[in-house]
């Protein structure tokens, strides 16, 4: 690994994460490799729930890093990869906590239910929560004043960490220049990537969120299409129709009570004493639904 992220989330990480690749320093670690590549994915949910970490192992086939979770474990990085640059990227403390209020911090409502527990959907979920909104921010992320404080603390904390020589602070406005400066490669003939804004992301948390309304009936009726030939066969080899239990039940006539309430017996029996048993149609309606 060459390049070791420190940045948050929402700072133009997916960005940053072309870009590397198209310096070709990739692939690059991001929090969408997780969503890719569930054994990853795994290993990374045990690492949030304490497990010990084998950096060199979980990330070796990368050639660098950007976003969480990744980010949030960077001194651990630089010191499994000590020849690794760092690249903290950075924007507008507001813009960043209004972003990330507004899109990632909302992951949990979008990827809920059968998603998140069946599927690896739920799995970055499960990571942010636990190294992010609960670890980074110690459940405190709605508190505009804290999360901002922490975010700028962060950026403290690494400036005063690395040597400026291994360092750049990088904001994506300011496009390939620095980036490949500091990297020490030329500018690609090509614009600087501009993807995953706000309204983007939106988009596919709302995609998620569709899917897994929709899914699960798609699922069922897939899955009755399927056995259509099935039960077809059976009804061929058995001589049977999707009318056979009504064509079995219809000739039967009950000996006794009709749903009526009345009396009705069959031939050659005889009318019981007594008033017999009530039928349930005839009494008082039991209280309940309507």
């Amino acid at each position: 690994m060459q390049v070791v992220g420190s940045g948050f989330g929402r700072t133009g990480t997916q960005s940053t994460k072309r870009a590397l690749e198209i310096l070709g320093f990739g692939p690059c670690h991001h929090m969408e490799e997780v969503v890719r590549h569930p054994t990853e994915a795994r290993e990374w949910v045990r690492i949030a729930q304490g497990g010990a970490a084998d950096w060199t192992s979980l990330m070796a086939r990368y050639g660098s890093c950007v976003d969480f979770p990744a980010s949030t474990v960077w001194k651990e990085l630089i010191e499994a990869f000590p020849d690794a640059k760092v690249l903290h990227t950075v924007r507008d403390p507001d813009r960043w906590y209004d972003s990330t209020r507004s899109t990632i911090y909302r992951s949990s409502e979008f990827i809920t239910g059968w998603l998140r527990t069946f599927t690896p959907a739920g799995y970055p979920v499960e990571i942010a929560d636990r190294m992010v909104w609960d670890g980074l921010f110690d459940g405190r992320f709605e508190d505009r004043d804290h999360a901002i404080a922490v975010y700028e603390n962060w950026t403290a904390d690494v400036i005063a960490s690395v040597p400026a020589e291994r360092l750049l602070v990088f904001d994506v406005a300011e496009g390939w220049e620095p980036l490949c400066a500091f990297l020490d490669v030329p500018v690609p003939d090509q614009p600087f990537p501009r993807v995953n804004d706000r309204e983007t992301m939106l988009r596919r948390m709302h995609g998620a969120r569709w899917a897994g309304r929709v899914l699960p009936v798609a699922a069922i009726l897939a899955a009755g299409y399927a056995a259509r030939p099935a039960v077809r066969a059976a009804q061929r080899r058995f001589g049977t129709s999707t009318s056979t239990a009504s064509s079995v039940i219809a000739p039967i006539r009950a000996p006794w009570p009709s749903a009526a309430g009345s009396i009705r017996p069959s031939p050659g029996s005889t009318r019981p004493s007594g008033s017999g048993r009530r039928s349930s149609a005839s009494g008082t309606r039991s209280p309940g639904r309507a």
